[in-house]
């Protein structure tokens, strides 16, 4: 059997790392042998409940260990330095979304890869979920027609959760690069294209301040244009209500000429139903999924997600998923603020 392909995390002051150490666990084939956190008692919680070596300062993690992938968890401003030292070392990269504050910050990341000839991947892991499959198979199938029309809401958990998950910085826009839209609002762009295989050429955007002690957006609202020209209605948000169920506010929908497909996602559920109307089949029906349970980020989809990177970085194949796929929809966002500052229309 092949040796375990050693893994870091760089950063942990984020909501995620935890959650990643089932997907890890689940996919096999990997092992997560140190970390790196400026934070000492945020570290040291970690390595308490999770065993592996523990550094203060991720350089010194890369100088010290022999990595095959370093997952990056660090602000979004910080990420592009991390990524590049980390190609430039020989080590794949994985970079939690956005991958940075602006699309600048990923084409440094792209470069630094491409020269060093490694991996660079981001988790859009919503491409993974069964029920996204199947909606860009009966789109294929032309079941829908040529598309129209869609929508996607994503509005996830209360703001204090980043100040309880010790990630303020996400708050702050110097680190962060912004709110929702920036940190949600790129999973809907990336499966929107995915879904259409299309690109956005035209943004339109509103953002909402509903909280004065932050300098980011609590929701932002964008009209997308796609080259073929399908619009798509953005509505992504922080402010969910204490009382909504599972705390996630979650919907897409595309309407094309024969057919109309919608679907109310609960993330890490074990149920779905999508609902498909077609003039092609003369009804209208919903289909039921039923899903494994999987532990860890995002469960079957990061299970899927993970799994396929794996197997990229021990084929050297490329993956689904490249850092390319994070530019375009770090590219969105950015018109998206752009037309949000100056009350114009933004073309890509």
């Amino acid at each position: 059997m092949p040796r375990p392909l050693a893994v870091g995390f760089l950063g942990l002051r984020h909501l995620h790392p935890r959650s990643y150490i089932p997907l890890f666990q689940s996919v096999g084939g990997a092992a997560i042998v140190a970390v790196a956190e400026q934070d000492d008692s945020v570290r040291a919680s970690f390595v308490k409940e999770f065993p592996a070596r523990a550094y203060s300062d991720w350089r010194e993690l890369l100088e010290r260990e022999r990595l095959d992938l370093a997952v990056i968890f660090l602000p979004h401003a910080e990420c592009p330095a991390a990524a590049v030292e980390c190609a430039q070392r020989g080590v794949h990269v994985l970079v939690e979304k956005p991958m940075a504050t602006n699309a600048a910050g990923v084409r440094e990341m792209l470069a630094a890869a491409q020269q060093a000839g490694v991996i660079l991947s981001t988790p859009y892991v919503w491409r993974y979920h069964p029920v996204a499959v199947e909606m860009k198979k009966l789109i294929q199938q032309g079941v829908t027609g040529p598309i129209v029309g869609c929508e996607g809401r994503c509005a996830a958990g209360r703001i204090s959760r980043y100040t309880e998950g010790h990630a303020a910085w996400m708050l702050e826009k110097a680190h962060s690069g912004g709110g929702p839209m920036i940190n949600l609002g790129v999973h809907w762009i990336d499966l929107f294209r995915w879904l259409l295989e299309d690109e956005v050429v035209e943004a339109i955007g509103k953002n909402v301040r509903a909280n004065p002690q932050y300098d980011i957006e609590d929701n932002s609202l964008a009209i997308l244009t796609f080259s073929r020209g399908a619009v798509l209605a953005l509505d992504i948000s922080y402010t969910v209500p204490e009382s909504y169920p599972s705390g996630r506010d979650l919907y897409l929908a595309l309407r094309g000429r024969k057919g109309v497909l919608s679907w109310s996602p609960s993330f890490e559920g074990v149920k779905e139903r999508l609902f498909v109307c077609s003039d092609t089949s003369g009804q209208s029906q919903n289909v039921d999924f039923d899903l494994p349970q999987h532990a860890g980020y995002a469960g079957l989809m990061g299970h899927r997600f993970l799994t396929e990177l794996v197997q990229s970085l021990r084929s050297g194949a490329p993956p689904a998923i490249t850092g390319q796929d994070g530019l375009k929809a770090l590219e969105v966002v950015e018109a998206i603020y752009q037309s949000a500052d100056g009350g114009r229309s933004v073309r890509l």
